[in-house]
């Protein structure tokens, strides 16, 4: 077999939103990158994993990089241009499409497939940015601290192998890690090692949290009841002590109190979507699951425009935590039976559910196919919260941004901050067992030593893979925090290359260091938070 070859001066192998920000980077400061992506959507949690973008309270005016705020605001823009909304809706400065409690932003995934497309359009014609695509890594070329190259295969089996000067891994799971021979670590660290109140007494470097496989519904005259599946009789059956009930069903545990809670379910409550955006009271501990992720909310639109509403379905009763699927041989297998999870708890919903009135399922509900661009209707990409993750120069602990933990409330200061960040540590319960594990932080930075390993010297991680713990990734693994890191991995990368020196030379000289962070300042990246700013 043949193996196609390219050279580049930056590979980055993953096209979720970190890849696709470190590419975007890269190539404004006049690199040249090749970027790879295993599916035929880039953008990852916000596209082929269809879950829309989790973020903090004070995103609409401080606490996103420039080049997020781009991608944020051409999400509402293409809304504005491509889609009848009502004129007050069109109107409204920060609409949120879906009018989901948990987003100020909830979109359906074509959506920022289009804009992502748009943000890499120019480059492309450039040619200062080539994607591959469905490709996905399968060996490394490594010289001792050094990667020389990455080899990828296609879907028709056929090679392409990668040289290059920087390799960023932008892979959901740190794929390159393994193939590279990059030390990681997997799962929780033991308390003694970090001395984190939330870690075990051993080390569990299996136990991970849940991954879910998302999908869109809406809610139509008629019996869209899908076929049976094959292991219904085992989700619907299956309990966990903590749990409250059966998974399938509509209780589940608090992620904040750990006690069960009866959720609702009611399809197209033609609630006023205006009063959604405003209420402050509305938000993650809401019950009604329909508008939990809501991705379209007919109100918005012209009336007649959508028939239902479509929302999406990432809710506790999804999450696989039977066991990982990291670093295991069967993860194929794994996956499979998380599809088959969501496709029990789809069924279970169209015949068994309980209804307010007494009766049981709501056979309309039918999955959009296309929403997701499957045929089965299911996310082309299993949702991961967890990943594998370097071990870095500087490991970010609970220690550094427990709200609990810190004193007077405020995160570790780090000297070599590259970027902020916000959110609770919010663990889905895992496959050791664990219940939610879910702890109040402090508006973080995140450290430039997070983004280096401790041995291999041109490899930087650009999204949940970098040097945080089992507990510290809860916080660090949402979509602007991950395009903050994927965007400095691509400038660290370019500013190595332009100024011929190492991503650890750069954090181990404070000259160097103070140029890359005014660098950042210049290039629209917050390094620290304004005063204003709680825990929460």
């Amino acid at each position: 077999m043949t193996t196609r070859e390219l050279r580049t001066p930056i590979l980055v192998v993953g096209g979720g939103l970190g890849g696709v920000a470190a590419a975007l980077a890269a190539a404004e400061n006049g690199q040249r990158v090749v970027l790879t992506e295993q599916y035929r959507w880039l953008g990852g949690q916000s596209t082929s994993q269809a879950v829309p973008f989790d973020e903090h309270p004070w995103i609409e005016r401080f606490g996103g990089t420039r080049r997020y705020r781009r991608l944020r605001s051409g999400v509402r823009d293409y809304y504005r241009a491509h889609f009848p909304l009502t004129e007050r809706s069109r109107n409204t400065p920060n609409l949120n499409p879906g009018a989901g409690v948990v987003s100020k932003l909830c979109h359906d995934p074509r959506v920022a497939v289009a804009v992502i497309d748009q943000l890499l359009l120019p480059h492309l014609v450039s040619g200062r940015i080539t994607v591959l695509q469905p490709v996905v890594p399968v060996a490394a070329d490594v010289d001792g601290d050094v990667v020389r190259a990455v080899t990828l295969r296609d879907e028709a089996g056929e090679l392409i192998t990668v040289a290059a000067d920087y390799v960023i891994d932008a892979t959901d799971t740190g794929e390159l890690l393994p193939l590279t021979g990059t030390e990681y670590v997997t799962g929780f660290e033991a308390r003694a090692e970090h001395d984190e109140p939330s870690a075990p007494d051993t080390a569990q470097p299996m136990n991970m949290q849940a991954v879910s496989i998302c999908f869109a519904l809406e809610h139509v005259d008629g019996d869209h009841t899908i076929e049976r599946p094959a292991g219904y009789d085992r989700w619907r059956d299956k309990q966990v002590d903590f749990w409250g009930d059966r998974q399938l069903s509509w209780t589940s545990p608090d992620p904040r109190t750990l006690e069960p809670v009866l959720r609702t379910f009611n399809p197209n409550p033609g609630d006023d979507v205006h009063t959604l955006e405003t209420d402050q009271s509305l938000g993650p501990g809401d019950t009604e699951l329909w508008l939990f992720r809501r991705i379209a909310a007919r109100d918005h639109f012209e009336p007649g425009f959508l028939a239902s509403d479509i929302t999406m379905v990432n809710w506790a009763m999804i999450d696989y935590f039977d066991a990982p699927v990291i670093d295991v041989d069967d993860a194929p297998q794994r996956l499979a039976e998380a599809k088959e999870l969501s496709a029990s708890a789809l069924y279970w919903m169209q015949t068994e559910a309980p209804r307010a009135d007494g009766g049981t399922g709501w056979p309309g509900l039918r999955l959009r196919p296309d929403v997701m661009g499957t045929d089965d209707g299911f996310a082309m990409a299993p949702y991961y919260r967890e990943s594998r993750r370097i071990k870095a120069v500087r490991t970010v602990t609970e220690n550094d941004v427990s709200l609990t933990v810190r004193a007077g409330g405020r995160a570790a200061d780090f000297h070599d901050s590259v970027g902020i960040g916000m959110y609770r540590i919010d663990l889905h319960p895992s496959t050791g067992g664990d219940n939610y594990i879910d702890v109040p932080a402090s508006p973080f930075q995140i450290p430039l030593g997070a983004l280096l390993p401790q041995r291999v010297r041109n490899l930087l991680p650009a999204c949940k893979n970098i040097g945080t713990t089992h507990i510290t990734n809860g916080c660090y693994r949402l979509h602007p925090v991950e395009w903050n890191i994927g965007e400095v991995a691509g400038l660290l990368a370019a500013t190595s290359l332009a100024e011929g020196t190492t991503p650890h030379q750069v954090r181990g000289d404070a000259d160097r260091l103070a140029r890359f962070q005014d660098f950042l300042t210049g290039q629209g990246i917050e390094l620290a938070w304004p005063d204003e700013v709680a825990g929460y």
